[in-house]
């Protein structure tokens, strides 16, 4: 059984903890150490530390134990865990939280895992959709696993799954500010104050006066309804098509 120091534990761990926790938008204290997520996850056998580990070394405070852990880059984001979760504490979220903050600190315990990422996700901003040859060979010539799956592509190619065509969306710009989106980077750059990231939708289009677009999080904000409350129910009937009683 391994021991650990919590005397080591520093406010500023522990401030880096909270800036993990907030990233997830979770509030760690709400697990309990049940399980569930350990028990449904594919890709336990593999990982250094479950996910219920993980998210105990969090609660300690034992941020380092935790950037360096295998388990965020093996973790595979089926959100089993989350969906498991009695206390609704989404652990996928935590994952991707502890993965941004060690890449952020020039931490990658699975490199591989990174540059396969880092390569989807760019495959995804410039295209729209996944190419993958393009995904393929970009993977092996960075990870210098240079002929990985080169016995595939002779099948791929009979699927049509890889060929000489690049296959992209019509608005690859909206699917790139989805992406920042979700992401969470670069959403006011992105969305540049006036087009919706969901449909694209211009707010001189939408029937709202006095609409706002707020660029924090990429979405139409409605004016507060100053009306009396009578006149918003009588407006509510005509819309639903009936009459005001």
């Amino acid at each position: 059984m391994e021991t650990l120091d919590l005397s080591r534990v520093t406010d500023e761990d522990r401030r880096r903890v909270a800036g993990i926790e907030q990233d997830a938008d979770v509030t760690l204290t709400d697990c309990y150490q049940c399980g569930k997520c350990t028990a449904g996850c594919p890709m336990a056998h593999a990982m250094d530390l479950v996910p219920r580990q993980l998210v105990r070394m969090l609660q300690l405070g034992l941020i380092d134990r935790a950037l360096t852990a295998k388990t965020p880059w093996i973790c595979a984001n089926c959100m089993v865990c989350s969906v498991r979760c009695p206390q609704g504490v989404d652990i996928s979220a935590i994952m991707l939280a502890v993965r941004r903050t060690a890449k952020k600190r020039g931490l990658r315990p699975v490199r591989e895992a990174d540059i396969f990422d880092d390569a989807f996700v760019g495959n995804i901003r410039s295209f729209g959709k996944s190419n993958e040859a393009i995904l393929a060979a970009k993977y092996n010539l960075l990870s210098g696993h240079l002929f990985q799956d080169v016995l595939n592509a002779p099948r791929m190619a009979a699927r049509g799954m890889i060929g000489p065509k690049i296959h992209s969306v019509r608005d690859k710009a909206a699917v790139r500010r989805l992406v920042d989106r979700a992401l969470g980077g670069r959403q006011g750059d992105a969305c540049q104050g006036d087009v919706a990231c969901q449909g694209d939708v211009k707010l001189d289009t939408l029937d709202i006066p006095n609409a706002q677009w707020d660029t924090s999080t990429c979405q139409v904000l409605r004016p507060p309804d100053t009306r009396p409350p009578d006149d918003r129910d009588a407006n509510a009937h005509q819309n639903e098509g009936g009459e005001r009683p």
